[in-house]
């Protein structure tokens, strides 16, 4: 026979106190399970089996948070900042996934808990979706909730991680944002609605496209397609400045891992990857810069070697001149 508590954490995500009471066990009992390493607290009267919580990444444990702050807070709430953006299924970076984000649906006040903090606002009518059986607001509002709390960086990785993903449009955004010009950070809202772009496919393309802005580089044009000379696409490259004659690529481990084919090593994906690039300098003549994840964390170091490599192209192309 199922475990009644298993159950109920397979489809709530956690189980409370009061139903494991109801299940026959008591407080000893409980605290027992937690000693054992059987049971995860989530928060206070709100549990889940260790074998759930272990596997999952941060944003499925703050999710799972949400969850529980849901089951266990008096009153209408919904999800909304950048727990609304989790739940969409929307990027974030650099947020702090200590404490969940919910927005008062009742009267209640506005007040910060240990794990959640409690927004008032007006929301209207349609602005509260259903998403996996949860309230959340809607993904264009949890973008703009997110700017005004969030970095500028932090902010565009979901910004342009929404609009890549199809959660909404920039004139969404844009709407949503005229319909919230007043709250504190707007100011920072409108720089991350100027600069987002929504063919950044990941959190690193987006990170890079900020240092790019911050140290005054060119803005590049994303997913450059080059073609051979049949009209083939060879390559779509993340960053491109054309008329500089260099273009960028942002190295994840995600990447390599989204190129691999059925039966491929990743070694197979990053040998592949140098044949791209060897192919896509025989027919630009351009100079590749590439990017990691180490990168973003040394941003003026990394855009001097971009600047580099744009005095070195333009050199190149003096001396072919002359």
């Amino acid at each position: 026979m199922d475990d009644p508590l298993r159950v109920i954490a397979e489809a709530e995500g956690v189980f409370l106190r009061r139903e494991a009471l109801g299940c026959g066990y008591t407080d000893k009992l409980i605290r027992s399970r937690m000693r054992s390493g059987a049971w995860h607290r989530v928060r206070h009267g709100a549990y889940c089996f260790w074998d759930q919580w272990a596997p999952l990444k941060p944003e499925q444990r703050h999710l799972l948070l949400a969850k529980a702050v849901l089951r266990t807070t008096p009153g209408p709430v919904a999800l909304s900042h950048t727990t609304a953006l989790i739940a969409h299924g929307v990027a974030v970076w650099g947020a702090d996934l200590r404490r969940v984000h919910v927005t008062r649906l009742d009267d209640g006040a506005a007040r910060v808990e240990h794990d959640v903090i409690h927004h008032v606002g007006r929301l209207a009518a349609g602005e509260v979706v259903e998403q996996d059986r949860l309230p959340v607001v809607g993904a264009a509002r949890a973008v703009v909730e997110a700017a005004s709390i969030l970095s500028t960086e932090s902010a565009l990785v979901s910004a342009d991680s929404s609009l890549f993903r199809k959660h909404c449009t920039p004139d969404d955004l844009h709407a949503v944002a005229r319909a919230c010009n007043h709250w504190p950070g707007s100011q920072k809202i409108h720089v991350v609605l100027h600069r987002m772009d929504g063919r950044h496919e990941s959190p690193g393309e987006s990170r890079s496209d900020y240092l790019f802005w911050r140290h005054g580089l060119p803005r590049p044009e994303p997913q450059w397609k080059v073609y051979d000379h049949r009209g083939i696409l060879v390559a779509a490259l993340d960053f491109a400045w054309p008329a500089l004659g260099v273009w960028g690529e942002f190295d994840g481990r995600v990447k390599y891992g989204r190129l691999l084919r059925e039966g491929q090593e990743p070694g197979d994906a990053v040998f592949e990857e140098k044949q791209r690039e060897d192919r896509v300098r025989a027919l630009t003549g351009w100079l590749c810069g590439r990017i990691v994840h180490v990168d973003l964390d040394n941003p003026a170091l990394t855009a001097g070697r971009f600047q580099m490599l744009f005095a070195r192209a333009a050199a190149a192309r003096a001396a072919i001149g002359a």
